[in-house]
């Protein structure tokens, strides 16, 4: 069997029973249970959630996505071997671990297979929240064209490419468009200062104002235990964004969680240590696939300028990418997940019968 059909590419079109169209996104797909479904699961697994609880399955492919667009290789290769499983296995492994220093909860109730997240329905918190320790990507080029003043905060003079900041800074951005609030241009991906957040933060699906405090110390702190764990393993926690989302305890009480993906390298940017110690950067995450298409394609402006997405969509879906690029990639995730987790990785043979097999046997989901 080759490593291209170990990928899975296509995570859209499982026989998982269910009312409501899937939702498909870049990397995961969800499928909504049926009431009855979500009901069943709930008291046969005893999930700690009210009994009318939406229940979802989230079921990651090995798609890899870098300037919002899906990329391809050569041979068939539609995907990343294991990356979808790398990635699960490293978001598990620190939701586990601030669940254990009582942070927060997450949305999942449950981890049927690599692949695969059971998950209560959550409300998100509108906001991109990107927490930062050195100074390098976008941030690193607006301050080098002279811009000092990112999300409401200022930098100093003097800083220099890849340095690590004075402390840690919260850069927040929209998560989708958001409509009728003063100074927030009406795009995904906005940068917004704190004072935005508090003067609009219903708009942003904030309950109250003091959560605000409370999304801020997550991210912080969780930040925190993140980057001390990598550093035991020689990894520099670069960079990362988090995501935030209310859902229901048992009582029916709101509660603020941790949703979709942490600390992944598809979410954050990750440094060997020893080489940054030696003046050099090594890529342990995504960026080095990012950095390997700019450098790859002759014009990396395309990649870059966003008002030249039609060329940019071309570019990936007429160009497939050497087999050794890719599985360079999976080499890059399937590592650092072991480092983090200290668990192997292991590649699945044919990963869609074993998800249809184990949603249907298991927790009789399929028909």
């Amino acid at each position: 069997m080759s490593f291209a059909d170990k990928v899975l590419a296509v995570n859209d079109n499982l026989p998982i029973r269910t009312d409501l169209p899937v939702h498909s996104g870049k990397v995961r797909s969800v499928y909504w249970l049926t009431e009855q479904d979500s009901r069943r699961l709930i008291e046969e697994h005893n999930y700690p959630v009210p009994k009318d609880t939406p229940l979802a399955i989230m079921l990651i492919s090995d798609r890899i996505s870098a300037f919002d667009c899906i990329w391809h290789g050569e041979q068939g290769m539609q995907g990343v071997p294991g990356k979808g499983a790398a990635l699960n296995a490293i978001s598990n492994h620190w939701f586990g671990l601030f669940k254990e220093q009582g942070l927060a909860d997450s949305h999942i109730l449950d981890i049927p297979h690599p692949l695969v997240w059971i998950v209560q329905k959550a409300r998100p918190v509108m906001i991109e929240a990107i927490c930062r320790q050195y100074i390098t990507g976008s941030m690193w080029r607006a301050y080098e064209k002279g811009e000092r003043e990112f999300c409401g905060i200022r930098l100093e003079e003097g800083l220099s490419k890849d340095s690590k900041l004075a402390n840690i800074l919260i850069t927040p951005s929209t998560k989708g468009v958001l409509k009728g609030i003063e100074g927030v241009p009406e795009a995904d991906d906005v940068n917004v200062s704190r004072q935005d957040i508090a003067d609009n933060f219903a708009a942003f699906n904030f309950n109250s104002a003091d959560d605000i405090a409370l999304y801020e110390k997550l991210l912080t702190e969780g930040f925190g235990v993140i980057s001390q764990a990598l550093a035991k393993v020689e990894q520099i926690f670069v960079d990362t964004k988090f995501e935030f989302g209310y859902v229901k305890d048992v009582n029916g009480n709101d509660k603020l969680i941790y949703m979709d993906e942490v600390g992944t390298p598809d979410s954050s940017r990750i440094w060997d240590a020893k080489q940054y110690a030696q003046s050099k950067i090594v890529e342990n995450s995504k960026e080095g696939f990012r950095q390997l298409l700019l450098n790859h394609f002759p014009d990396p402006d395309i990649l870059l300028n966003k008002e030249r997405m039609d060329e940019r969509e071309a570019l990936a879906r007429d160009n497939a990418l050497p087999v050794d690029v890719l599985m360079d990639i999976s080499n890059t995730y399937t590592q650092i997940a072991e480092k983090i987790t200290g668990q192997k990785i292991a590649l699945s043979e044919n990963p869609k019968e074993e998800v249809i097999a184990v949603l249907r046997d298991k927790y009789q989901l399929i028909d």
